[in-house]
């Protein structure tokens, strides 16, 4: 019996020897300037890179056309998905909500690393898309100021109203 007292007390002593301190990770900023100085420009970045022009003139499209101009793109849509990890940092996380719109943009982030490697425009531009969609249905919770003015009422998903993301079960694009 002395034995397996003593075995019992050195396997907790062990046990608690090997619990993981706590995370490594501390944010040097807050979630509003993360938005600002990280995700924004990155978003920016990933939008220009793509797109079409109508004037009077006829149709112009934008698309990166050198491997520099692809790298842009494809390292703006890396520093989006790598934002969603920056979000889940301990100081940052406002509940499960909060978790699941950031694995979001991890997700986004990947798929539009993916569309910027395949140098496919069309594939950016929807992509890209899908990122703003990401992005507003974080935004419609956390930051509701920087919405655009048709976002000034929000739809209830409770009441079966479409969610900001554009799906009445509030799942996001690349994350159901």
């Amino acid at each position: 019996m002395r034995t397996l007292t003593l075995s019992c007390a050195l396997l907790l002593a062990g046990a608690c020897a090997d619990a993981p301190g706590p995370p490594p990770f501390v944010a040097a900023a807050d979630s509003k300037q993360l938005m600002l100085s990280v995700l924004e420009p990155a978003a920016e970045v990933y939008w220009d890179a793509v797109g079409i022009i109508m004037d009077l003139e006829g149709e112009y499209r934008i698309e990166p056309r050198t491997a520099e101009e692809w790298e842009a793109a494809e390292n703006a849509a890396w520093v989006l998905a790598e934002s969603g990890n920056l979000l889940l940092l301990q100081e940052r996380v406002q509940g499960d909500h909060w978790v699941a719109m950031s694995r979001a943009m991890i997700d986004i982030g990947m798929r539009a690393v993916e569309a910027a490697q395949a140098r496919d425009p069309d594939r950016v531009f929807e992509v890209g898309g899908d990122v703003y969609l990401v992005c507003t249905g974080c935004h419609a919770v956390y930051a509701t100021q920087t919405l655009r003015p048709n976002y000034d009422t929000l739809p209830d998903p409770a009441a079966g109203e479409a969610s900001p993301a554009g799906r009445p079960d509030g799942s996001t694009p690349g994350h159901p």
